[in-house]
């Protein structure tokens, strides 16, 4: 799946769900073709909803169609999924156990030239405030495809992080995946680089080589799922390295960074922690390239925070 955009691996899986099982529908808020779902609509007309620009209703008429037994897919720009329709999710489907599949795209600075208004670094920690929901990122085309059908065998809500464009290939096709479940890029015995997300985990890749001429030997972890995080997995590097840099493309308060110190915190285990990631700022328009530097989220910028846990 060379190059593939990840929303065209995404319409791809939910096309192959829908045309096994009549009850799959998508639904969007006037973002079809942003999101990549344009297909979804022509293979089953009567399955792909657009709900126009009212991003609430859209997840509430999602639950209305899983209170009736279908299994509604429903995307938008990860600021509208989060910000907009909080508490649409968060009651109409969440509380009332139901099973919305609710999809956030461009996701932190990948929004890029939509600017700050659209640029969602609050959505992974919104949603981690509600009890139960299942939260994946994946980090590439094959990593898409493998996660969208996982949320449609889970039995409940689930929210997605799902950047929109291509991105170089981390998996091959026969890679295997599980919600909750990391995956180790690169292993290394002096500190390890939990990533999350498309952009963040290939800038660890990067920043492994920028710590190997360094001499200093650093895993990298895609961890995937930002809940239920893989405690195992980052337990068991914390303590084989004792030093824990965690790369994501959201606020850290909240995020990836507050998750693995809670877990360390409360398990008592001994090791040192810094965090890439947004810094209680907004975001704003630029290039991705412009962007990344502006809120120390390069390569050489995790690089640097491996350096200061080594010191």
């Amino acid at each position: 799946m060379p190059n593939k955009e990840m929303r065209a691996a995404y319409c791809d899986k939910l096309i192959e769900l829908a045309s096994k099982d009549p009850k799959v529908v998508v639904l969007e808020a006037d973002l079809m073709k942003a999101s990549g779902t344009m297909g979804f609509k022509k293979a089953f007309p009567d399955r792909g909803i657009d709900a126009g620009i009212a991003e609430a209703n859209m997840v509430g008429v999602a639950a209305g169609l899983s209170a009736n037994g279908y299994i509604p897919f429903a995307a938008t720009f990860g600021c509208f999924a989060s910000r907009r329709a909080y508490d649409q999710f968060f009651l109409s489907a969440n509380y009332a156990k139901l099973n919305v599949k609710l999809t956030g795209t461009d996701p932190g600075i990948s929004a890029a030239f939509n600017g700050g208004t659209h640029m969602p670094f609050e959505d992974g920690p919104l949603m981690r405030m509600i009890p139960g929901l299942p939260i994946v990122e994946p980090s590439d085309a094959v990593s898409a495809a493998a996660f969208t059908e996982l949320v449609y065998q889970h039995k409940g809500s689930t929210y997605m992080r799902l950047h929109r464009k291509s991105v170089d290939p981390i998996y091959d096709e026969n890679e295997k995946f599980e919600i909750g479940q990391g995956k180790v890029l690169s292993d290394g015995k002096d500190a390890a680089i939990i990533a999350l997300g498309a952009i963040e985990v290939r800038e660890a890749i990067k920043a492994r080589g920028i710590l190997a001429s360094e001499g200093v030997d650093a895993a990298v972890i895609d961890i995937l799922t930002l809940k239920p995080i893989d405690r195992k997995l980052v337990l068991s590097y914390a303590a084989k390295t004792g030093r824990i840099v965690t790369a994501e493309d959201e606020q850290v308060a909240g995020g990836l960074g507050s998750e693995v110190s809670m877990l360390l915190t409360e398990t008592g285990t001994a090791c040192r922690l810094a965090m890439v990631g947004i810094h209680d700022e907004f975001g704003q328009v630029g290039t991705t390239d412009w962007l990344m530097q502006h809120y120390k989220m390069t390569a050489k910028d995790i690089a640097e925070k491996v350096m200061g846990l080594m010191k």
